[in-house]
């Protein structure tokens, strides 16, 4: 791998002390990071060096896999300085010039310049701006820029900031990352379905029912509140998370595994999502906001009892879809796809529901418990694939019980998956884009949610709260997914390891 380093504006902040130096350390740890490395870290405020490691050592400690002890400590962190400075300004971008070639001096190769926008959303554009015109983006085997989610407000606000993203970085300089598809189980699906001749036959409409797409939280907004005022469910979750859960589940092989081939075929999956009209939101949508209620056996708040949230919000903490793929290969089956905060029980898992037997031959009392065959990725709280289907009780009758064959992560392999960000910021050094969002992607993705956010702006909702916290959310949501003929299945994950723990 070229010499890298990171020059992460908002260096100072959250993120960068719980996900990106704990990945950057795992990576360093694992010996995956190129034997030239340095981070820079870019913040307004008035941090020490010393004071700023230490900081970095004690998010370290808390979230990485590896202790940050000892001589390997002492070297990461020596390739760690930091500059005091704003955005906003011309000399920021000099200072920041300057670091660099002091960075690339004496180095073979083309060292890669990665910069990450670890910042609020409103400096993204600016920063890719200043950048451009301080000329750090004009080479581009080189420089590439890490753009975090949320990908603007609504349509138009992305288009702009694509526009000044765009003005100064080429398409393939840009990487906007999403940690959901760094997830291991996330980056097995395209495995899973195009690698096992079994399975990719009976992926299409002639023998799946439908599909349901679950990102289930049991916190609240936490610290989050006045940030998710201005995002809600349907912005902060649906418009990215489960929008590229769609595309990798509902897309067509690609010939290769080439970033842009990969990409391809998951655009054609959102060209191909039937429009909402406005007067077909009702129908196709359904959103709730949580009131006090009882999770992990505490009493927990309401969510405009949160802080940072108006007591009179219209904001809604979950919201779930209906959508149908008009093509050959999904023409008729719906896919479902729902996220909230405060619901029942922490659970992120694709399910297709297959068509059941076109003929009944046991006997009524002896399929009482009958389910059709299901098939569930698990992307948390536990990773991995199972396959629930009919078998018979041991015993003289015949009695037949729905049964999980499961494969587990950590089962099979004896070791934890990386975390999510270690694999996003790996295939940024090496320059690989196939899991990252491309422009035509993310707008595709705003242009299908459009109706339903202004049919929404326009007409608040009168009956919030209507979901207690604890519970799977409004009923509302039920009504949507049962008119359709179908129902939203309980977390298989949790199904399967109860069915296991059974005496």
């Amino acid at each position: 791998m070229e010499p890298s380093i990171f020059v992460i504006f908002g260096g100072a902040g959250d993120l960068t002390w719980r996900k990106l130096v704990p990945a950057l350390f795992d990576l360093y740890m694992d010996g995956r990071m190129p034997s030239g490395f340095a981070i820079l870290s870019v913040d307004a405020v008035a941090e020490g060096i010393g004071k700023l490691r230490q900081h970095y050592r004690d998010g370290v400690r808390k979230f990485s896999h590896h202790a940050p002890e000892g001589k390997k400590w002492n070297e990461f962190a020596a390739r760690i300085s930091y500059l005091r400075a704003d955005f906003t300004e011309d000399e920021t971008y000099a200072k920041i010039s300057g670091r660099l070639d002091d960075f690339d001096s004496g180095r073979e190769g083309k060292p890669v310049h990665i910069f990450y926008l670890a910042t609020p959303p409103r400096f993204f554009g600016e920063i890719a701006e200043h950048l451009g015109g301080a000329g750090l983006a004009r080479k581009r085997e080189q420089a590439r820029i890490v753009v975090e989610k949320p990908i603007g407000h609504d349509l138009a606000s992305m288009l702009r900031l694509n526009r000044q993203i765009t003005g100064s970085f080429h398409e393939s300089q840009i990487f906007r990352i999403d940690h959901f598809l760094g997830k291991e189980t996330v980056r097995n699906i395209l495995v899973f379905r195009f690698a096992n001749p079994l399975f990719e036959p009976i992926w299409d409409r002639r023998y799946v029912d439908y599909v349901t797409i679950t990102v289930a939280e049991s916190i609240g907004v936490e610290h989050r509140g006045a940030y998710y005022e201005h995002a809600g469910a349907l912005r902060d979750m649906i418009q990215n998370h489960l929008m590229q859960l769609l595309c990798l589940v509902a897309m067509e092989p690609p010939l290769s595994f080439d970033s842009n081939e990969v990409r391809n075929k998951k655009v054609d999956v959102l060209h191909a999502v039937r429009p909402i009209s406005p007067g077909q939101v009702d129908a196709s949508a359904a959103r709730g906001q949580y009131g006090r209620g009882i999770v992990e056996d505490r009493e927990v708040p309401a969510y405009r009892e949160e802080d940072g949230v108006a007591p009179d919000s219209s904001t809604e903490t979950y919201a779930s879809l209906k959508l149908m793929v008009d093509n050959w290969r999904w023409q008729g089956v719906p896919f479902y796809l729902r996220t909230g905060k405060r619901l029942a029980e922490e659970a992120s898992e694709v399910s297709i529901h297959f068509k059941n037997v076109p003929h009944q031959a046991f006997p009524r009392e002896a399929s009482l418990n009958w389910l059709p065959a299901a098939l569930v990725i698990c992307i948390q709280p536990q990773e991995g694939i199972v396959l629930r289907f009919q078998a018979k009780l041991p015993g003289p009758e015949i009695v037949l019980e729905p049964v999980w064959m499961h494969f587990l992560y950590e089962e099979a392999f004896r070791t934890p998956p990386p975390d999510a960000y270690e694999t996003l910021l790996w295939d940024v050094m090496l320059g690989d884009a196939t899991i990252f969002m491309r422009s035509d992607q993310v707008e595709a993705a705003w242009s299908i949610l459009t109706p339903v956010i202004e049919h929404w702006e326009a007409t608040p909702p009168a009956d919030f709260p209507n979901y207690a916290a604890g519970t799977w959310g409004p009923l509302n949501a039920e009504v949507l997914i049962t008119m359709g003929g179908c129902a939203w299945p309980s977390p298989a994950s949790l199904e399967a390891k109860r069915a296991r723990e059974k005496p």
